[in-house]
């Protein structure tokens, strides 16, 4: 209901009022003035919600004067990037790959904004990609999820089948299939990241076909897959982007985590201070950004050997001995 209200007020968005939305209003009395555009609900407890996080950390920590609107189609992400460059911004985070072109199409005309993208693909002038490897984190789950199936299949759920969101399907795999080489991974892609309805059935149907560990990057829509393993006897979960082990506390094995808020907390300390570089801000398991989170909950499941050798190959992936997009340790 939280999202329905906020996707109606902010609808046909951003010209007539940049403030609305139940978010909070900028405080007039700063100068260093913060704004986030989110493709979809901050109620999805994962990517959204996190970025949301971020603006609010930036808003404690330097005292910004913080901005948000949700803008659910493309007109209207180019939009609300194009209407906050105009009222001056000094950041507007982008939360998600497809704000890369729409940033760059926009930097033309107000070359003195920084457009943060999140999970972006290239640095162009003042627009700045985060990019998160989230892949690390991804094979750290597959390697637990592959350990623990009985059945000898994993699922993965997808909200939009883009370059970040693969990168964390591949990941899962290669660290499943590095425990257990016969696995078999199945995965589905929804075509959008708010229907949870969606992806409870998606959810289902790949637990039909014999999935009994499933991960996800599909923001709002996973609600439904978390939804489908908790009525389904035997089937666990593991969560994306944040720590969704509250979302089924008997479920949820762990978690691949973004802290959002700390990589948006770094950038804005750069930008205040004037020391941002034009290049792209990569973070993965070496730094604080990245990690995989377990479920204390749900500790007894993980049998001790199969923990020891995935806090190994955390730290051969922070070393980078381990590649998890290739599954293997380079050759020399």
């Amino acid at each position: 209901m939280r999202g329905l209200l906020t996707r109606l007020c902010c609808i046909g968005v951003v010209s007539l009022s940049l403030f609305s939305c139940d978010r909070p209003a900028p405080d007039s009395s700063s100068s260093f003035r913060v704004a986030l555009i989110t493709p979809g609900s901050i109620a999805d407890a994962a990517w959204n919600s996190g970025a949301y996080a971020g603006l609010l950390r930036i808003r404690d920590s330097l005292g910004a004067s913080v901005s948000h609107v949700e803008a659910l189609t493309p007109a209207a992400q180019e939009e609300a990037l194009r209407s906050y460059a105009a009222q001056g911004f000094d950041i507007i985070f982008a939360n998600g790959f497809e704000f890369q072109e729409p940033a760059e199409r926009v930097a033309r005309t107000y070359p003195d904004a920084v457009f943060v993208v999140n999970s972006g693909s290239r640095a162009a002038g003042k627009v700045i990609p985060l990019v998160f490897r989230i892949e690390e984190a991804t094979y750290l789950a597959g390697m637990v999820a592959g350990g623990l199936s009985r059945s000898g299949i994993i699922g993965f759920v997808g909200g939009v089948e883009l370059p970040p969101v693969r990168r964390g399907e591949r990941g899962w795999t290669n660290g499943a299939r590095a425990v257990n080489p016969a696995i078999a991974s199945r995965v589905t892609y929804l075509n959008n990241w708010e229907d949870a309805a969606s992806g409870r059935e998606a959810a289902l149907a790949l637990l039909r076909l014999g999935a009994d560990m499933l991960h996800h990057n599909a923001d709002a829509a996973a609600l439904g897959a978390f939804q489908a393993v908790k009525e389904t006897e035997g089937a666990y979960i593991f969560g994306a982007n944040a720590d969704q082990s509250s979302l089924a506390p008997d479920r949820v094995v762990g978690s691949a985590v973004i802290d959002l808020a700390h990589a948006f907390l770094l950038v804005a300390r750069e930008v205040r201070g004037g020391t941002l570089r034009s290049e792209a801000k990569s973070f993965g398991l070496a730094g604080d950004v990245l990690r995989f989170v377990p479920n204390p909950r749900l500790a007894g499941v993980v049998p001790a050997a199969l923990s020891a050798r995935v806090r190994a190959a955390a730290d051969s992936i922070a070393s980078g001995r381990l590649d998890p997009l290739r599954g293997e340790e380079p050759g020399p």
